[in-house]
């Protein structure tokens, strides 16, 4: 009997829970009995499996077994493909990009080394391309790449390089479905296919927010296992033309002025964003202008209310349902209602998800869901440098770092930011003097004196600061489950498993 290779299912279920198994190995070995050097066949079946560790980590496991029963091992095998034919969830095909400059340069080792190998075993069929130039994935993925052969598409890389991936996936999307994505309120239509993140950037935010770690290992079991995690994306527009798509932070100010002085850093490495982020705290600077927004509707959830979106969120699965139902109904039109507050700002934030990272565990806002269809907007009006630094400090521990009187918080659909002077040129027309002045919040030549900022997208600089946002609820997918509560009474997985194989037998 040759080598074979049988996948089984992503999620078995018995009293005490799910069990997550990646694969069944089916072989023979020969076993020497006595001295008479006669052989005899023993059926030894492995099975590799997800077994959770500490820190939201998964690793991939094995427990072998040992049957003479040849039939009888045939019939473990029939039940489990039987079983296997009925999961639909779990990916066969995969196209994959690899960024090989972004964070420390690991990303193709990282790869080959770690995911690889499991992709391989789970036998899901890959293609790889490795981007040559910046925005290579978006390219493709918008022109070239057939996306019909795939079940998904997997980044390997940092937030620049999702970024890529869900720019040119939507694009694409938007073109098959003849829309225009340019009208401000336009509905987009959300992409079939679901997204895999394989960090291996400088902060992977996205992962660790959606996962709980940067771990690749446990981001590559997600995708074998089929996971599948809704996610809001944020359409950014100036007047009537689309600029940029946000999941992450959409920030003007404090840390639009700490993106803007590490580009010109970028041979630091990832510690350019401590440099720079002690030049722009020490700056203090803040820019005067009017936010409008349209409030949330949903009274469910507030951005304080201390409930963290997990895997299972029951906010999100009230939006889903909502959705579903809004769609078997007929097109309404109803009035938004905008709400506008004018003043000078520090930082101006609009976080589509708790925007997590190591340095920040529970990010710039802890209670704020992946797939709710809304954003938190965040705002931090002019204050000293040392209230500054207490709501910064609070990013770091788990203390509520909107308990303060110059911070306000709202739960918003949609958002307008006016800035009080003329509209910003664009930065490929800037002279680097001129960029100096503008990330040090002096004053631009075009702006006759009045100190001006940008805006940072996901960690890319928008040529306007007069912009508006819609939030796109569930516009993509992720292969992600959310970030999984603790449970340390949890059963053995291995142990479960030798129970259903019993149990087959």
């Amino acid at each position: 009997m040759d080598h074979q290779y049988i996948v089984l299912l992503s999620n078995l279920f018995n009293k005490q829970g799910p069990v997550n198994v990646i694969l069944f190995r089916d072989f023979l070995v020969w076993k020497d009995i006595g001295k008479n050097w006669k052989s005899s066949v023993s059926i030894s079946p492995t099975v590799f499996y997800v077994k959770r560790t500490m820190q939201h980590q998964w690793q991939c496991d094995q427990v072998s077994f040992y049957c003479d029963d040849l039939g009888l091992c045939q019939q473990w095998i029939q039940t489990i493909n039987l079983q296997l034919e009925l999961q639909t969830n779990r990916p066969k095909s995969l196209l994959v990009y690899i960024n090989p400059y972004g964070g420390k340069r690991q990303a193709k080792y990282i790869y080959d080394q770690k995911v690889a190998p499991l992709f391989s075993r789970a036998c899901i069929a890959v293609d790889v391309i490795v981007t040559e130039r910046a925005n290579h994935a978006r390219d493709h993925l918008r022109t070239e790449a057939k996306l019909d052969q795939y079940d998904g598409v997997v980044c390997v890389g940092g937030d620049g390089m999702f970024s890529e991936i869900l720019h040119g996936l939507v694009a694409r999307t938007q073109m098959e479905h003849g829309i225009d994505p340019n009208p401000p309120d336009v509905n987009l239509a959300p992409c079939s296919l679901r997204i895999g993140i394989i960090p291996a950037g400088s902060t992977d935010c996205i992962c660790f927010a959606t996962v709980g770690t940067n771990d690749p290992v446990t981001s590559a079991l997600h995708i074998i296992v089929g996971d599948s995690q809704a996610m809001d994306v944020c359409s950014v527009h100036h007047d009537d033309t689309f600029l940029r798509y946000s999941v992450s932070l959409l920030g003007y100010g404090f840390y639009a002025d700490i993106q803007t002085d590490s580009e010109r850093q970028r041979w630091l490495g990832p510690a350019r964003y401590d440099l720079s982020g002690v030049k722009t705290f020490l700056s203090h600077n803040y820019y005067e202008g009017t936010v409008s927004f349209v409030p949330a509707e949903d009274e469910v959830a507030n951005p304080r209310d201390k409930e963290q979106c997990r895997a299972g969120c029951r906010v999100c699965q009230r939006q889903t349902s909502l959705q579903e139902t809004r769609n078997d109904e007929p097109p309404h039109t109803v009035g938004d209602t905008w709400m506008e507050i004018g003043g000078k700002f520090i930082a101006i934030n609009v976080a589509n998800m708790s925007c997590a990272c190591p340095r920040s565990p529970q990010g710039l806002s802890p209670s704020a869901h992946l797939a709710d269809g809304t954003a938190d907007l965040i705002l931090v009006r002019k204050c000293s440098r040392l209230d500054f630094f207490k709501h910064l400090l609070r990013h770091t521990n788990k203390e509520d770092q909107f308990d303060h009187s110059f911070v306000e918080i709202h739960r918003v659909r949609k958002f307008r930011f006016q800035p009080h002077h003329n509209e910003t040129v664009l930065l490929s027309d800037l002279s680097e003097a001129q960029m100096d002045h503008i990330g040090s919040g002096n004053t631009s030549p075009s702006f006759e004196n009045s100190p001006s900022s940008h805006w940072t997208c996901d960690g890319e600089i928008l040529p306007h600061a007069a912009i508006q946002v819609s939030v796109q609820s569930q516009l993509i997918k992720l292969f992600a489950r959310g970030i999984e509560e603790k449970n340390n009474n949890q059963t053995p997985m291995w142990l479960l498993e030798t129970d259903l194989l019993q149990d087959i037998g």
